[in-house]
């Protein structure tokens, strides 16, 4: 018995080989921050690009939801966040020190935060590995030595 390809497999079969091939190519570079808290977050990035600083903020992510911060060509290994609570005030910092705003911002430079009309705030670092997809996940901290 012979078997001939109809045109509706041969369709059938394009369609499958295009889904294939663009599954298997990469995602865009990005870095992303998911928000497993039970509240809504504030988020602040920093990073270098082209030998200067900068820091920009505030993507707001709600409660379970992931927000590009960075999109685009990662063009450094490593990136500096800084995270609020909106409702906790809890704060996902660190040592290096950076400059922010209370309103929407993108600032140049580090030095003069204040002199600038900027807040100074020290965020956490991230090492990419040269990755070109990063996630960072907030999560609720637990205080391990409250008293029972």
């Amino acid at each position: 018995m012979k078997t001939s390809i109809t045109p509706f497999l041969l369709l059938k079969l394009l369609v499958v080989g295009i889904l294939l091939l663009l599954m298997s190519l990469p995602s865009s570079a990005q870095i992303k921050v998911c928000n497993d808290t039970k509240n809504l977050v504030g988020v602040a990035v920093g990073y270098r690009n082209q030998g200067r600083w900068i820091t920009e903020g505030w993507w707001r992510i709600p409660s379970n939801l992931c927000e590009s911060v960075i999109e685009g060509d990662l063009t450094s290994r490593y990136y500096y966040l800084y995270s609020e609570d909106a409702v906790t005030n809890q704060k996902w910092d660190g040592p290096i020190l950076m400059c922010i705003s209370s309103r929407q911002f993108k600032i140049n430079g580090l030095q003069d935060c204040y002199a600038r009309g900027y807040e100074k705030i020290g965020f956490f670092e991230v090492d990419t590995g040269d990755q070109t997809f990063w996630r960072v996940r907030l999560t609720d901290r637990i205080n391990l030595n409250r008293k029972k």
